[in-house]
């Protein structure tokens, strides 16, 4: 059977030599978007546009047409190609950068590979995305020695960045003085002390330090605690989630993270699911295996550990069958984004609309926004909800979930306008995503809805406690 010539309906190509349409509304024909729903929630799953989708269509026909023939041959370049476009737009060599599922994933990846020892210590923080936290918790769960201990940095939005610095520098110092019989000898590249004699002894602190927090979504200066981290002899491990599409100048050969991940699904137009993992060559030998171990595994204790290491591009070109159209195709949602106006034009459009959408929203609901400096925003605001604080109502977790169930159902089933909502520091806020096809009319839309869910929340469960 022939392979079947595909006709891209309205919107699923674009000619590189027409200008796009404006931001806004105009941009959502090229999304798959429903007419009646407003997406202010684009940050936690992201969706691809239809020119993407179209070429994904393609690529899933060539691939059935010789499955053996793309799978022994064909895919390799194509995702040699992926690797170096994400690498250029992230400050990376190449060869540094694999793709993984997702980033918790990519992050189990890093952290499963470490070699611990009894007396190492994993930092995270109060704000660490729960699947990354309970990662920490589970290596230091495990029933068998050497596991790792958890500390935690406490982090109470809002604050400024010279503070979260000093907050994490203190935390990192306090960890010493509390494991006074763990020698911490085992520091990454670039700490005062590291020597490739004393490399892998002793003990070691690790900390996973997020670029931009799930929840509230609020930029950290990953890049200064980072410095701090080497300054005080701890490997980090960069959680950049939300980073690639949305964070401007990312430079990673110059920021220097021991690790580094980010979701490519999310911001970037990838498909589902596209996660990059940065290793620097002088980190590569701690990745001994992908997860799962793949064919390309190579053992220490084999010859071509002389030569090839850890092998970590080739572990990581294969550790499994899976459907390869997402990653293969990062090249199209680069050029998609290429053709809007390139990475600065759609960061400006979209923090500016953050910055306004917050304070139209916090206006409609009578209440505040999180980062008055904007200091803490991208593209990504986060406003506080009309409902009561812990001061004048404390909750339980039942109550929390009970809450959060309630509003997504009204939200997303009735009033079609989403935005994530959470609780923190004492109150309920909402984090909203902006993206191209966003206007501030979804705000004030979503602020009506809001409103509405807030008050029933308010009239029916709140009441009952």
């Amino acid at each position: 059977m022939p392979i079947p010539k595909l006709t891209p309906a309205a919107n699923e190509t674009y000619d590189t030599n027409e200008k796009p349409p404006p931001f806004g509304h105009p941009l959502k024909a090229y999304f798959a978007i429903a007419d009646d729903y407003v997406n202010l929630n684009h940050g936690s799953y992201g969706t691809i546009p239809l020119p993407l989708i179209f070429k994904v269509n393609q690529w899933t026909y060539e691939i059935e047409s010789n499955p053996d023939l793309f799978h022994r041959f064909t895919y390799r370049p194509l995702l040699a190609k992926s690797r170096e476009a994400l690498a250029n737009l992230i400050g990376a060599e190449a060869d540094e950068v694999v793709f993984a599922p997702n980033a918790t994933h990519a992050l189990n990846t890093i952290l499963r590979n470490f070699e611990w020892r009894d007396g190492d210590v994993l930092v995270g923080a109060s704000t660490t995305y729960p699947a990354v936290a309970n990662t920490l918790t589970y290596l230091s769960d495990r029933s068998e020695s050497p596991r790792p201990e958890v500390a935690t940095v406490t982090l109470d939005f809002p604050l400024t960045h010279a503070q979260i610095v000093d907050i994490f520098r203190a935390k990192l110092r306090e960890v010493k003085q509390e494991h006074p019989n763990s020698q911490f000898t085992d520091v990454p590249p670039f700490t005062p002390g590291f020597s490739e004699d004393g490399k892998g002894k002793g003990n070691k602190i690790v900390a996973v330090v997020d670029s931009i927090v799930s929840n509230p979504g609020v930029l950290l200066p990953w890049q200064e605690m980072v410095r701090v981290a080497h300054e005080e002899g701890v490997w980090t491990v960069i959680d950049a989630a939300h980073s690639v599409g949305q964070e401007p100048n990312i430079n990673l050969t110059e920021a220097k993270p021991d690790f580094w991940l980010s979701n490519a699904h999310k911001w970037l137009y990838a498909k589902r699911g596209c996660a990059v993992l940065y290793t620097p060559r002088r980190n590569q030998h701690i990745i001994k295996s992908s997860i799962p171990t793949s064919q390309q595994y190579i053992s220490p204790k084999s010859p071509q550990w002389e030569t090839k290491g850890t092998n970590y591009v080739g572990q990581h070109e294969w550790t499994g069958t899976q459907d390869w159209t997402s990653f293969i195709t990062v090249p199209e949602a680069i050029a998609f984004r290429q053709w809007l106006g390139g990475e600065k034009p759609i960061y400006d459009y979209c923090h500016q609309l953050a910055i306004d959408g917050a304070k139209r929203l916090a206006e409609i609901l009578g209440t505040r926004v999180l980062d008055e400096s904007g200091e803490l925003t991208t593209t990504m605001s986060n406003v506080q909800l009309p409902l009561p604080t812990k001061d004048e109502k404390p909750i339980n977790v039942d109550i929390y979930w009970e809450v959060d169930a309630y509003l997504k159902d009204k939200l997303l089933f009735q009033r079609k306008a989403y935005a994530a909502h959470f609780y923190h520091n004492g109150a309920w806020w909402v984090r909203c995503s902006t993206q191209v096809y966003n206007e501030l009319s979804d705000f004030e839309r979503l602020g009506k809805a809001l409103n509405e869910a807030c008050k029933e929340v308010k009239d029916t469960i709140l009441s009952k406690y």
